[in-house]
Protein backbone atom coordinates (compact mmCIF):
# COMPACT_ATOMS: atom_id res chain seq x y z
CA UNK A 1 0.00 0.00 0.00
CA UNK A 2 3.30 2.35 0.75
CA UNK A 3 4.65 2.12 -2.06
CA UNK A 4 1.23 2.36 -4.91
CA UNK A 5 1.21 5.54 -2.62
CA UNK A 6 4.37 6.43 -3.29
CA UNK A 7 4.42 5.95 -7.29
CA UNK A 8 1.00 7.58 -7.55
CA UNK A 9 2.68 10.71 -5.62
CA UNK A 10 5.54 10.88 -8.11
CA UNK A 11 2.75 9.82 -10.77
CA UNK A 12 0.55 13.24 -10.04
CA UNK A 13 3.79 15.20 -9.98
CA UNK A 14 5.07 14.11 -13.16
CA UNK A 15 1.14 15.05 -14.40
CA UNK A 16 1.38 18.61 -12.83
CA UNK A 17 5.13 19.32 -13.86
CA UNK A 18 4.45 18.20 -17.25
CA UNK A 19 1.33 19.66 -18.35
CA UNK A 20 1.84 23.10 -16.81
CA UNK A 21 5.33 23.18 -18.33
CA UNK A 22 3.76 21.85 -21.87
CA UNK A 23 1.15 24.60 -21.43
CA UNK A 24 4.21 27.28 -21.58
CA UNK A 25 5.10 25.06 -24.82
CA UNK A 26 2.75 24.87 -26.88
CA UNK A 27 2.45 29.05 -27.81
CA UNK A 28 6.09 28.52 -28.75
CA UNK A 29 5.25 25.49 -31.02
CA UNK A 30 2.49 27.60 -32.49
CA UNK A 31 4.06 31.38 -32.34
CA UNK A 32 7.35 30.94 -32.34
CA UNK A 33 10.27 31.52 -29.94
CA UNK A 34 10.81 35.24 -31.69
CA UNK A 35 10.72 36.52 -27.92
CA UNK A 36 13.16 33.96 -26.61
CA UNK A 37 15.64 34.65 -29.37
CA UNK A 38 15.37 38.73 -28.92
CA UNK A 39 16.13 37.99 -24.96
CA UNK A 40 19.13 35.86 -26.09
CA UNK A 41 20.30 38.68 -28.48
CA UNK A 42 20.11 41.27 -25.97
CA UNK A 43 22.59 39.44 -23.16
CA UNK A 44 24.77 38.84 -26.32
CA UNK A 45 24.09 35.30 -26.45
CA UNK A 46 23.34 33.21 -29.88
CA UNK A 47 20.01 32.98 -30.55
CA UNK A 48 20.23 29.60 -32.23
CA UNK A 49 20.39 28.36 -28.54
CA UNK A 50 16.47 30.09 -28.43
CA UNK A 51 15.78 26.46 -29.98
CA UNK A 52 16.67 24.20 -26.78
CA UNK A 53 13.66 26.11 -25.16
CA UNK A 54 11.56 23.39 -27.01
CA UNK A 55 13.79 20.47 -25.31
CA UNK A 56 12.64 22.30 -21.69
CA UNK A 57 9.14 22.96 -22.75
CA UNK A 58 7.94 20.32 -25.19
CA UNK A 59 10.19 17.66 -25.43
CA UNK A 60 11.07 17.11 -21.61
CA UNK A 61 6.95 17.30 -20.21
CA UNK A 62 5.91 15.13 -22.60
CA UNK A 63 8.25 12.83 -21.61
CA UNK A 64 7.64 13.30 -18.02
CA UNK A 65 3.90 12.79 -18.79
CA UNK A 66 4.31 9.47 -20.50
CA UNK A 67 7.50 8.74 -18.07
CA UNK A 68 10.14 7.87 -20.33
CA UNK A 69 13.78 8.98 -19.54
CA UNK A 70 12.01 10.86 -16.72
CA UNK A 71 15.11 11.81 -15.19
CA UNK A 72 16.71 13.25 -17.42
CA UNK A 73 13.31 14.92 -18.27
CA UNK A 74 13.51 16.61 -15.11
CA UNK A 75 17.03 18.08 -15.20
CA UNK A 76 16.26 19.42 -18.51
CA UNK A 77 13.41 21.21 -17.06
CA UNK A 78 14.96 22.57 -14.61
CA UNK A 79 17.82 23.79 -16.56
CA UNK A 80 15.62 24.97 -18.51
CA UNK A 81 14.17 27.41 -15.62
CA UNK A 82 17.82 28.10 -14.06
CA UNK A 83 17.97 29.75 -17.88
CA UNK A 84 14.63 31.71 -17.78
CA UNK A 85 15.43 32.94 -14.63
CA UNK A 86 18.93 34.24 -15.39
CA UNK A 87 17.53 35.84 -18.30
CA UNK A 88 14.18 36.78 -18.39
CA UNK A 89 13.64 37.53 -14.39
CA UNK A 90 17.37 37.66 -12.96
CA UNK A 91 16.32 41.50 -11.43
CA UNK A 92 13.26 39.80 -9.59
CA UNK A 93 15.36 37.07 -7.99
CA UNK A 94 14.60 38.53 -4.79
CA UNK A 95 11.48 40.61 -5.25
CA UNK A 96 8.04 40.05 -3.76
CA UNK A 97 4.75 41.02 -4.88
CA UNK A 98 2.72 43.97 -3.42
CA UNK A 99 0.61 40.73 -1.44
CA UNK A 100 4.16 39.67 0.00
CA UNK A 101 4.71 36.46 -2.41
CA UNK A 102 8.02 35.54 -4.27
CA UNK A 103 7.63 37.11 -7.64
CA UNK A 104 9.76 34.11 -8.96
CA UNK A 105 7.25 31.21 -7.15
CA UNK A 106 6.06 30.13 -10.27
CA UNK A 107 9.23 29.78 -11.81
CA UNK A 108 10.54 28.08 -8.56
CA UNK A 109 8.22 25.62 -8.32
CA UNK A 110 8.87 24.59 -12.32
CA UNK A 111 12.75 24.74 -11.09
CA UNK A 112 12.46 22.33 -7.76
CA UNK A 113 10.13 20.09 -9.32
CA UNK A 114 11.98 19.43 -11.92
CA UNK A 115 14.84 18.39 -9.67
CA UNK A 116 12.52 16.40 -7.61
CA UNK A 117 11.43 14.46 -10.68
CA UNK A 118 15.38 14.39 -11.31
CA UNK A 119 15.84 12.63 -7.86
CA UNK A 120 12.93 10.75 -7.44
CA UNK A 121 12.19 9.12 -10.99
CA UNK A 122 9.08 8.12 -12.30
CA UNK A 123 7.36 5.16 -10.47
CA UNK A 124 5.99 2.12 -11.50
CA UNK A 125 2.81 4.03 -13.34
CA UNK A 126 5.23 4.59 -16.16
CA UNK A 127 6.39 3.82 -19.44
CA UNK A 128 9.57 2.74 -18.31
CA UNK A 129 8.34 1.26 -15.07
CA UNK A 130 10.85 1.27 -12.19
CA UNK A 131 13.56 -0.31 -14.71
CA UNK A 132 17.04 1.80 -15.37
CA UNK A 133 18.55 5.06 -13.71
CA UNK A 134 17.21 7.28 -15.66
CA UNK A 135 13.19 6.11 -14.76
Amino acid sequence: MLQTADDLGKLLLRIAVGVLMLMHGIPKVVGGIGFVKNLLASHDLPTWLGYFVYAGEVVAPILLLVGFYTRAAGLVVAVNMVVAIALAHGGQIFSVTKNGAWSLELQGLFLVGGLVIALIGAGRFSAGGKAGTLN
